[in-house]
């Protein structure tokens, strides 16, 4: 999946970009963080566990 559709559907979800870290972005949604690494396609199944695990539509 590429980065840019990923950040989109997290921003559309209420995230926004704490802190930028080493090799991750730091998103957060007010209560909880996910880093997301700084790649320009991220790994198909490492999208899925986010989304499934942050209940994203």
């Amino acid at each position: 999946m590429k980065r840019q559709k990923f950040l989109k559907l997290l921003k559309r979800n209420g995230w926004y970009l704490l802190r930028n870290g080493a090799s991750h972005d730091i998103y957060t949604d007010g209560t909880s963080i996910e880093p997301v690494p700084r790649h320009a396609e991220l790994n198909e199944m490492l999208a899925e566990a986010i989304i499934k695990r942050r209940n994203l539509k």
